[in-house]
């Protein structure tokens, strides 16, 4: 591999990173808006989550029209768009008087624009990193998690001294700028770039898409992913609850309560552990690795149950739940190419995306029979949690 391939494709993976950074507060920074539009609409807050509902399902139902038009149409000019999609949700949502309009700023271009980024970046990294796949998804895959780290502060203080419509339209339109700048500079590999050879694990036969439907390795990967996926989504979007329930929701642990100190550091082993994993699987298999990152979230969920009453252990033993749940979004794409190879590779990884949507309605059930359970005055409790491990 020549000198200037070797900086190209890192580049290549900064300008990834920044990309997927600047599509992710949408998703994650989401909660810090809804009081705002409760009031300024003058309706309920269910009504208004399902503006959220809609980012997801566009962001993973989608995802297989949207691999297949970055595939067509090349990855630089629909990640730039889909950057600014996203951003341009966020600034006509400043604007909308009615839910309808919610639905259709937000809940639209915010899902359509971070899905298409999603999927075209993830798609471009497994080609320029066919030695180190892991590494590289996990490290674009953290950038979207870690870019609403750096965005919620900053947001936070803007929404309580400027308003949410202000705040929307500047985030909207720097957000959008910063992510379409950096897909400017992306490209796919080209013949003059010497990339190093893929392990002797990975195919060398690029599988289409509808021959990989009917191949049982597929199968068998859908169905652990979405195992895995329900599991830690269902812990997500329960945690305040379960924390409540296990009372220790406010039990000080290190001068903080327990409950925001665990969500602080659940979203940085989150973030951390889909490179960290990556990499190790990049060095002795995926396969093994899945075996210890399931195996530890296993045994931290039942753990955690069993002492769910020392808030301590609910802050550490919560880290490491994610830290062997987060690692999903790493090592199943890198797989999904070992074995299918990639030629097809974006509009395969839709199809990893695609299986997240089950775990999301799964979860969705499980949130649903929660507040049920709590607004007739029950507890959502604990064997709501052991079966996830």
């Amino acid at each position: 591999m020549t000198q200037a391939t070797l900086s190209t494709r890192w580049t290549q993976l900064v300008l990834g990173l920044i990309a997927m950074m600047s599509i992710s507060s949408p998703q994650y920074v989401w909660t810090l808006f809804t009081k705002s539009f409760q009031e300024n609409l003058h309706t309920n807050l269910p009504a208004i989550q399902i503006t959220f509902s809609i980012v997801i399902v566009l962001q993973t139902w989608l995802s297989p029209l949207q691999g297949y038009l970055v595939d067509k149409f090349g990855a630089r000019l629909l990640i730039a768009i889909g950057c600014l999609l996203s951003g341009f949700g966020w600034v006509t949502s400043a604007y909308v008087t009615s839910l309808a309009g919610l639905y259709f700023t937000y809940g639209l271009f915010c899902g359509v624009g971070t899905g298409i980024v999603y999927i075209g970046v993830i798609g471009l990294m497994v080609r320029w990193f066919p030695d180190r796949r892991g590494f590289a998804t996990g490290m674009v895959a953290a950038g979207y998690g870690f870019g609403a780290i750096a965005t919620t502060f900053p947001i936070d203080t803007m929404l309580k001294s400027e308003g949410y419509q202000h705040t929307l339209v500047v985030f909207g339109i720097i957000l959008g700028i910063v992510g379409a700048a950096a897909a400017l500079f992306l490209r796919m590999p080209g013949p003059a770039d010497t990339l190093p050879p893929a392990p002797a694990m990975a195919s060398s036969v690029d599988v289409a898409p509808k021959a990989m439907l009917r191949n049982k390795v597929f199968w068998l990967l859908f169905v652990m992913m979405t195992m895995m996926s329900t599991g830690g989504l269902m812990i997500i979007s329960q945690f305040a609850a379960f924390s409540r329930d296990f009372g220790v929701a406010s039990v000080m642990v290190f001068g903080l309560a327990a409950l925001p100190l665990a969500l602080t550091v659940d979203r940085i082993t989150n973030g951390l552990t889909r490179p960290f994993f990556g990499w190790v699987s990049d060095r002795i298999g995926r396969e093994n690795t899945m075996a210890i990152a399931f195996l530890m979230e296993a045994a931290a969920v039942t753990i955690l149950i069993l002492f769910r009453d020392n808030a301590l252990v609910f802050v550490i033993l919560s880290a490491v739940v994610f830290f062997g749940w987060g690692e999903i979004f790493s090592l199943f794409p890198s797989t999904l190419t070992d074995t299918f190879g990639t030629k097809y590779a974006t509009t395969i990884m839709d199809f990893c995306i695609w299986r997240r949507e089950s775990a999301l309605c799964s979860a969705a059930r499980l949130r649903l029979f929660c507040m049920t359970r709590r607004e007739a005055g029950c507890r959502c409790s604990a064997s709501s949690l052991r079966w996830t491990s």
